[in-house]
């Protein structure tokens, strides 16, 4: 088919619910062969296929063929994740002298919204079109309560190529109670590919942070935010990611590697700017991170223990693709020091990202 004929935005079933609902996909088209497929179950990016310094496409992140696969197991590919991303210790916290008790799912703590957080629901389209990009907006509506959160938030995510090799993801939410909300998308990339690209150690990756949350063995953080210079955790200037991932820094052992938030300069800020750059070098392609989220949670997919079998049959193991997840920090409800995640009736929580792609010619490596 000749590539101008190929819809922008096309609809397809991708699988049925236990009680029939249909999931579907949306696929946006940009240019050189840039695509990106969404399913409404967990408002989850399937694919993101973009060509390489030349020409050529591969998907590049870790995502299931079938809907089966994202019900069965719960990995979080691509998933839009809350009400709360990351970990609350003991999944407690208080909010104008009330105590919530969230479900707790990740030992003693909540985890990425509780046991059935926004991952695992339907997110209905509620827009879509071509103009003046394609795009997809899809909505979900928490009740009050739901895994113990105060409020019922009404949240909406719309995806759109806003570049020829760009994708925006712009989350928002408004709440009829006070409550915390912190929202991200959770793609594990590998840019070499994922189908037969192996691990991303070699992938190079800078993040715009000075400075970084050590944290406990559960991976709640343990205090205020510690300086980055002259530890594993310096990303100032490109680093191979496996370059210092097996050395003896108490930090990288807790976690078996990364899986820290990093606090970005200048903290929250009104539009996205700059978070993080990787670059793999053989296939050239390049991804550029940008939010208005304070914190970016590098990590290096430490625990893919090789049980879940993705897309073209790939099995996922240890550092297989890496996670970079613009975020509030881990724990913010129970730390006033930290940016604060509180929503309050007639305010409306918002977090633009954008991933943009690119390519290298290799010159330099």
């Amino acid at each position: 088919m000749n590539r101008s004929k190929i819809p922008k935005v096309e609809r397809t079933i991708f699988g049925h619910l236990p009680d029939g609902t249909a999931i579907e996909m949306v696929r946006l088209r940009g240019d050189d062969g840039f695509e990106v497929r969404l399913i409404t179950y967990g408002a989850a990016i399937q694919s993101i296929l973009a060509p390489d310094r030349a020409g050529r496409i591969a998907d590049v992140v870790l995502g299931r063929d079938d809907l089966a696969g994202y019900i069965e197991v719960r990995r979080f590919l691509g998933a839009t994740v809350g009400r709360y991303a990351n970990r609350i210790a003991s999944g407690a916290f208080e909010l104008d002298g009330n105590r919530f008790q969230l479900a707790t799912n990740d030992g003693a703590n909540a985890l990425h919204g509780g046991l059935a957080g926004f991952d695992r629901k339907f997110w209905p389209v509620t827009d879509i079109g071509e103009n003046p990009t394609p795009f997809v907006t899809l909505s979900y509506v928490s009740p009050d309560g739901e895994e113990g959160y105060p409020g019922r938030l009404e949240t909406h995510v719309t995806y759109s190529i806003s570049g020829g090799t760009e994708l925006s993801v712009a989350f928002s939410a408004v709440t009829d109670k006070p409550t915390i909300v912190n929202v991200t998308n959770h793609s594990f990339f590998n840019l070499a590919g994922v189908e037969t690209g192996g691990d991303i150690l070699d992938h190079r990756l800078t993040i715009a942070a000075d400075a970084y949350l050590p944290v406990s063995a559960t991976g709640i953080p343990l205090g205020a935010p510690s300086q980055v210079d002259a530890t594993p955790f310096d990303f100032r200037n490109p680093h191979r990611v496996g370059a210092r991932l097996h050395d003896a820094n108490e930090q990288i052992l807790v976690r078996q590697g990364y899986d820290h938030n990093f606090c970005l300069r200048g903290g929250a800020t009104d539009g996205p700017r700059f978070a993080a750059r990787l670059e793999d070098p053989r296939s050239g392609r390049v991804l550029e991170l940008l939010t208005n989220q304070p914190g970016i949670q590098f990590y290096s997919g430490n625990f893919l223990d090789g049980t879940v079998t993705g897309k073209y049959g790939r099995v996922h193991r240890q550092h297989d693709a890496l996670c970079l997840e613009p975020q509030r920090y881990p724990d913010t409800p129970r730390r006033p020091d930290f940016p604060s995640a509180r929503l309050d009736p007639g305010q409306t929580y918002r977090h633009t990202l954008l991933y943009r792609f690119s390519t290298t010619d290799g010159a330099k490596e």
